[in-house]
Order: structure tokens, then sequence, then C-alpha cells
């Protein structure tokens, strides 16, 4: 066993200081590259590194290639990074898919046993590992080549002097509910990969520059969608309903959990359909509730997203997005649902769409999102991503006793002359058992309907409703503050984005900066209603340049630049877009500035 205070190092070689690491895991999903980069990303969290991870996963259940990149270390680190530092490829197929996104002298470890790199490449340092021999030698033959993912953690512990003591309680931690067994071969399998001869990795050896974090709060970590669920409770949620659908599933898996521990509970449901009726039900109750999906399940809840808003009962959509139409690309990022999130029901079905700009923000606006649904009784979507839901980060731990949430339900007495559609006030139900001095309990509908909640076909009737479930819309966007502005005031581009667009951008303001060209970023989370004040600063730039996952349609424009060119009626907005199912590259936003500015 590794000692748990050993310093990784041997005593004859001096280590490299370096800021942070990009580091890319090539293989097959089986192989538990996940789990790797896992290990990683908890590791900088509970180190107060700042950390970030990118993957991909197919979409079949028979598995195949797969990557995990994980970026770590100390400062404010805002992307998963363009170009990897270090390549560990695992088989033949991951060198020849992953070589060229290691920057030139980066460092390329791979199996010896399944790799021939091309000696004529000269780029980068090789380091051929046994990697699947060694880790069946250390558990005696018994797992096969099960565990190679945990040798190549050991590797990496050795080679970036990686705190020990954290990692092995990290694989009991992992590992800890099976048997024995298991956890003995997993720390004797790291041990293997930590004691490989040194010599062989000499001139690759690392130390992190140490930065006291700021705060002086312990971190958490999590995904995206952990970061969600758990804003939820926070927020006092304690009912919802869903049917599984990837990247959304874990959500709901979550939530089934952790509920019954707060004295809730989460349905899983035979489709969408019924998981939006039975969401819809809980709220109809008085227990604001939630239900999650993905780009086809958000389309099969439209009708009950229409009742929700017809019969102004709040709720909580969390849709997060993949590539599409159809059933598209179920494990590959795209922001293509924005216009079905805001348009996507039959009527004028007006209510809220948020959107989160990284982890941390998945679990703090959610429960803005919260907020706006029981003040303005509306539902509202949240929009997340592929990349946002499984991408790891850490963050400052919350301060509970400041922001927890009651779940308690409104039962204050209603006096006779209670409307619960009163057109000069917002809608809010008195949920059944409410005593109401009249003794007439009010009607709930899908039909359109008076003060009262009767059933009504009048025009005039009709039109007042209409103008009362869109007000209060407007209402919303009217509390709202302005947009901060980054970088420069006025200039040349402003570059806009929405959704997980915001850690590339912002670094690729600041390259842009670098390089001399007078730019501003505005990232938006309120995409309708919009944050005010647009207007006023787009007129200080001659272009406006949204970056957004999804095509650039018919007109040439995507669909959030689509809208805001139909709100202000401005031809400098133009898209920045890309639908490879991949997230954006610093470069590729750098690039696109600089394509419409005519700079190479």
């Amino acid at each position: 066993m590794v000692s748990q205070n050993s310093t990784s190092h041997p005593a004859n070689i001096t280590p490299r200081s370096i800021n942070d690491v990009v580091i890319r895991l090539a293989g097959n999903s089986q192989d538990g590259i996940q789990t790797i980069g896992g290990f990683l990303a908890r590791l900088a969290g509970r180190s107060d590194q700042d950390v970030m991870t990118f993957m991909t996963i197919p979409s079949t259940i028979s598995g195949g290639p797969s990557i995990f990149q994980v970026r770590m270390g100390s400062g404010d680190i805002l992307s998963a990074g363009d170009q990897a530092d270090f390549l560990v490829a695992f088989y033949q197929h991951s060198y020849e898919s992953h070589i060229n996104s290691l920057r030139p002298g980066g460092v390329l470890i791979y199996d010896s046993g399944n790799v021939t790199p091309n000696p004529d490449d000269k780029r980068f340092t090789n380091i051929g590992v046994p990697i699947t021999n060694a880790t069946v030698e250390a558990v005696g033959g018994t797992g096969k080549d099960k565990g190679k993912n945990i040798y190549v953690l050991g590797l990496l512990a050795r080679i970036f002097n990686l705190d020990i003591s954290k990692l092995t309680a990290l694989i009991k931690e992992r590992f800890g509910g099976r048997s024995e067994d298991i956890v003995r071969n997993a720390l004797m399998t790291f041990d293997a990969g930590y004691a490989w001869p040194t010599d062989n990795v000499r001139d690759c050896y690392y130390n992190f520059t140490a930065t006291p974090h700021p705060s002086g709060r312990p971190q958490v970590t999590m995904d995206g969608n952990q970061a969600l669920s758990f804003g939820l409770i926070t927020a006092g949620v304690r009912y919802g309903a869903a049917y599984p659908i990837t990247p959304a599933t874990s959500v709901m898996e979550i939530l089934r959990a952790e509920l019954p521990k707060y004295g809730g509970i989460f349905v899983q449901c035979e489709d969408e359909i019924a998981a939006v009726s039975t969401a819809l039900g809980f709220s109809y109750s008085g227990h604001l509730a939630v239900t999650n999906s993905s780009g086809p399940g958000l389309s099969l809840k439209m009708e009950g997203l229409g009742w929700g808003v017809m019969a102004e009962v709040p709720l909580i959509v969390i849709n997060v997005q993949r590539g599409g139409p159809s059933t598209g690309l179920p494990t590959m990022v795209e922001q293509s649902d924005l216009l079905q999130a805001i348009f996507g029901s039959h009527g004028d079905s007006q209510r809220v769409v948020l959107a989160p700009k990284n982890v941390e923000d998945c679990y703090y606006f959610v429960q803005e999102a919260v907020r706006i649904a029981r003040k303005y009784s509306t539902p509202v979507i949240v929009l997340t991503d592929q990349s946002l839901a499984t991408r790891i980060e850490a963050f400052d731990e919350p301060d509970l006793e400041k922001i927890m949430g009651s779940p308690a339900i409104e039962r204050a007495p209603r006096g006779a002359d209670f409307k619960p559609y009163s057109l000069d006030q917002l809608t809010h139900h008195a949920p059944p058992g409410t005593w109401i001095d009249s003794g007439s309990y009010p009607i709930v509908s899908g039909l359109e309907h008076d003060e009262m909640g009767h059933p009504t076909g009048n025009p005039a009737m009709h039109q007042k409703m209409t103008i009362k479930r869109r007000e209060k819309i407007k209402a919303l966007g009217a509390e709202l503050s302005p947009p901060q502005v980054y970088g420069d005031q006025e200039g040349e581009v402003l570059l806009v984005g929405w959704g997980s667009t915001w850690g590339p951008a912002h670094e690729a303001l600041k390259q842009l900066r670098m390089d001399g060209v007078k730019i501003g970023q505005v990232h938006l989370r309120y995409l309708h209603p919009l944050e005010p004040g647009l207007d006023e600063i787009f007129r200080h730039y001659r272009q406006i340049l949204v970056a957004e996952l999804n095509d650039e349609g018919l007109y040439g424009y995507g669909q959030f630049a689509t809208m805001l060119r139909a709100r202000y009626c401005n031809d400098s907005i133009r898209g920045i877009n890309k639908t490879d199912g991949l997230t954006f590259k610093v470069s590729d936003i750098v690039a696109g500035v600089n394509r419409y500015l005519g700079r190479k």
C-alpha cells in the first residue's frame, strides 16, 4: 500500500510547476474512462482547485469509443480546454482519433500492448506503459484487465503529485458498497500504477502551483444534473414525476432517492404525458412540483404545459437539451430546443424560460425558477444541455441555513370574495382543504374561464384572460435587472451567449481583447422574458454576434439570434453556430468573431 504521507516525486527529479493541466482519457466506455475523470475532478474540488470536465459517450447499449477530458488546477477555469496537455490512449483507435487533440509538446501516454504510435511523429513526448498487462499482474489475473482505469489513476497521481490520502478515500467511497475483494483489488491496482518505474517518465513530473482558495469555504464537486436536483431540494420542492430519457435521467434518479428523505416522493411514470400530468397534479394540490426530460420528451409534454398555462398552475420543467430532431444524438449536445421551449404549445401559451450558465448556476438558478413559478403561478422551463448535465465542476459549499426554502403549503383562509382568476391580481390558487368563507370551491380547468374558473366562450373574457396571462410575464421582465456587460463597454463586437456557452465565450473575450479587438460580452440567463436594457447595450457595438449550438436556419441566424432580431429589429445581429454535437471550443468562437471582422 502506498504511504498516505509519501511524496509522489522521486528525490532525484525536480518537478515542473504548472497552474493547470488538460488531461484527455480516450478508450471505450466499458473501460471506466468516466470513473478516472470523476476521481480527478472530485480530488480537485477537495483540494481547493478549480476544475471542469467534458465527456463523450456512445449512444448504443453495447458501448464504444469514449473520452473524458478534465482540466484542473489553480485560477478561474471556465472551459475544459481546446487542446490536451496529456493524452492517455487505451487503444489504437483512441490514439488515431485523438492524437491531433494533443498540443505540440504535449505528452502521450499509451498502452504499449494495444497501441503503436507513428514513429515519425515527433511533436509529442511518447510514453509507452503496459497498462493492460500490468493491471492483470496487479490483481493476479483474477479480474482480467478490469481495473486498468485505476492503474492509470495511480500513474497520474505519481506524475502530478496528487494527494494520495484523498484519492484512496475516494476509491473506498466509490467501491465501498461492494465486496472487500473489489476494494482491495482497486487499491492494489492503484498502487501498481503509482509504483510504475519512475525513470520511464523522469521528464514528466509536475507540481500544481498552490493558490489560496479566495472564499476560504470548502468546495462541493458535482455535475449539472446533480446541481439541479439538490438545488430543487434546497428550494423546497418535494414532489415530481418523469420518464427516463438521456441525458436527463439522472435528475429523476437522484430525486427518486432523495425526496423520500424529506417527506416527498418522485414518481417514475409510464410516459412523458403521464409525467407532466402527474407533476401538474402535485402542483394543483399545493406542492410545487418538477418534471424533467430532454427534447423528444419536452415535445410530448406540450399539451400538459398548455394546460398549466391556461389553468395558471405553477410547475418546474427541466429540459436537458441534446442533438435532434427525433431521437437525434442522445449523448451529444445542442441548444436547439429554445424555440420549442418558448413557443411550443398550441395557442398563446406564455411561460418563462431560463438557462443556467454553469454547474454552480444550475444549483442556484433553479431556485430562482422555483421563486418565479410560485410568485407568478406559471410553468417555468429551465434549459440546460448534455454538456452541463455531465460535466463536473467545483464551487463553494452553499450556506444552507441562509437559502433553504420551505415546502409548506399556503393554506391561509380565503374570504367570500376570493376569485382565483381575478383580472386585477396575480393568480394564486387555494389548495384543496383551504377554508373559503363562501363555501364554494373554485374551479381549475384547461378551458377558458371567468374569474371564478367557470368555463366560458365569451370573446371579451378570452381577450382579457389572454392579456392577464401575458402581462404577468411582462411584469416579471420589468422586475429584472439589465445584464452585465463584460470587457469593452463599446466597440466593434458584442458577443452574446446563453446557457453552457458562457465559459468558452468568456475565455474567447479575453483572448480577442489581448489581440486588440474592442469587444464586449453579454450572457443571458432569462430568455423569456428577456432581461431589460439590451437595446441600449446593442447601440454601443457595430456587430452583435450570438454564439449558440444550433443551426443557422433558412435565413442565416440561430434560434436566439432570430429572436433578438425580431425583438430589436437590428440587422447587426448575426450568429456563430455549429451542430457537430460538441461544445464550443474557445478557438471556435475566436474564429467566428474574426471571420465577421475579416481578420485572419
